[in-house]
């Protein structure tokens, strides 16, 4: 997309300690590699109709490659904040511009065995008509809600979006936060299968 260049592995990121305090860099690709902790948003887009962009990652991914996702997002560079990066990551994935400042909704820090980051979420109004970014989107669609909950498990979700889905849930009293809680995960990764927490 114009004015944005791809994230890639080399890129700086700032790491955090567990209150989300900077404490220090690194690359991307050795965040990843050392399990480095480190901040990420996550934006939930509706169009106008209220309905939500679902799409599945390209196998090239770094991260829970080939996975449906319901947010569109990802890290959050070095200096940057929160706001810029969701911002910028919305536009970037939607293949849009001029959008609205994505609205913040809650933060929580997401752990597996093999990742850590905090997660701020977001939720934003998109156009109908949107250019998924090539390198990022393999199939998108808008779905609406019940759509989206009838596939949550069908297909194979990157495992932080799910959380953050049912931790979004939660905080709207839905009684599908608790069915979520209860489904066990299978880690894209290759890891273990655990249990959704929190």
């Amino acid at each position: 997309m114009d004015g944005h260049s791809p994230r890639s592995a080399d890129e700086l990121l700032d790491i955090v300690d567990d209150q989300d305090r900077v404490i220090g860099q690194a690359r991307r690709d050795e965040a990843y590699a050392r399990r480095l902790r480190h901040r990420c948003v996550f934006v939930l887009a509706r169009d106008a109709a209220g309905r939500i962009f679902v799409h599945r990652r390209t196998a090239q991914k770094l991260v829970f490659p080939s996975c449906y996702d319901m947010f569109v997002g990802g890290v959050v560079g070095a200096g940057e904040s929160y706001d810029e990066a969701a911002l910028r990551e919305a536009e970037e994935e939607l293949g849009v511009t001029g959008l609205p400042a994505p609205v913040p909704l809650f933060k929580f820090l997401y752990e597996s065995p093999e990742h850590t980051w905090w997660s701020f979420i977001y939720e934003v109004r998109c156009p109908s008509t949107v250019v998924p970014q090539a390198e990022e989107v393999a199939w998108h669609a808008f779905l609406t809600e019940a759509e989206l909950h009838r596939r949550l498990t069908e297909w194979t979700w990157v495992p932080d979006g799910l959380e953050a889905y049912r931790r979004l849930l939660a905080r709207r009293g839905s009684p599908l936060s608790d069915v979520l809680s209860a489904y066990h995960l299978a880690d894209p990764d290759g890891g273990e299968r655990r249990r959704a927490t929190g």
